[in-house]
């Protein structure tokens, strides 16, 4: 159990790192489409390109600290801001779908919490250090996994969705690949991935989290600008199908255990 714990722990940890990382990379390249977002709050374009470059440093700075030295305040934060940024999509008029599709950005740090003791709102809890080797409480365990079962229902599905709304950068990913007919192409991946999604919800199976977790690492790389930065931001989603493949495996042996004791 601890030796799995231990590589939940790190699996979250690295997920929220590149959630921060990724996503400040995009504010220090002063990423056009962010002056949409900031125009949310009535920031007109030379003030949004002006701010661009301290939200980003600030996001990056939150994902090395994730890796040197892991305050519980450092996920806190990104299930605020992950939330909140997620949000601005559909706020500026993009798809409702731009928002859940996003949900590891905000579930890595949310389920990293879960384990690690829960949300404490106070002072000496949010500056404390995350320790990887804590017990986790049988209880929390199961909010973890319920956590995650969530999170990754609502990225698949949110991705899905995207897919069958047809939306522009998509199909530019499929013709870039050869699809002769892009369009139908998002129709029939959107229709699969809502269908991973509800089997997610309803009875997560690991090798089948494992075909996702390759198709979501691998389907992120095909962006047609900032592949990588692209990929990197993405990694709550990564992290979060990965969390709940080895949670599943504690789920198996515990079921594997509990069959061997009633043979005996």
């Amino acid at each position: 159990m601890s030796n799995i714990q231990q590589k939940l722990h790190y699996t979250l940890r690295f997920a929220v790192a590149m959630c921060f990382i990724g996503h400040g990379s995009f504010g220090i390249i002063t990423k056009p489409i962010w002056c949409n977002y900031f125009a949310v709050f009535g920031i007109g374009k030379v003030m949004a390109y002006h701010l661009m470059p301290i939200v980003g440093t600030f996001d990056i700075l939150c994902g090395i600290l994730m890796l040197v030295f892991p305050l519980r305040i450092i996920p806190f934060w990104l299930v605020v801001w992950g939330i909140a940024t997620a949000l601005m999509r559909p706020l500026s008029g993009e798809p409702f779908a731009e928002f859940i599709e996003r949900a590891g950005n905000f579930g890595a740090p949310l389920a990293l919490l879960l384990m690690s003791g829960g949300i404490k709102l106070n002072i000496k809890s949010l500056f404390s250090r995350i320790d990887p080797d804590t017990a986790i409480d049988p209880k929390a365990l199961v909010n973890v996994i319920n956590c995650l079962k969530v999170v990754v229902f609502l990225l698949l599905a949110g991705h899905g969705w995207l897919n069958l709304i047809e939306k522009k950068g998509l199909i530019s990913q499929y013709t870039m690949l050869g699809f002769t007919n892009p369009q139908g192409t998002a129709q029939l991946i959107g229709a699969l991935e809502i269908a991973a999604a509800i089997t997610v919800l309803i009875k997560p199976i690991r090798p089948v989290i494992f075909v996702f977790l390759i198709w979501k690492i691998a389907s992120e790389l095909f962006y047609p600008h900032y592949e990588m930065l692209e990929w990197v931001e993405r990694g709550g989603s990564y992290g979060c199908i990965l969390a709940l493949w080895l949670v599943t495996g504690i789920e198996t042996n515990n079921s594997k255990a509990s069959r061997t004791l009633q043979v005996v």
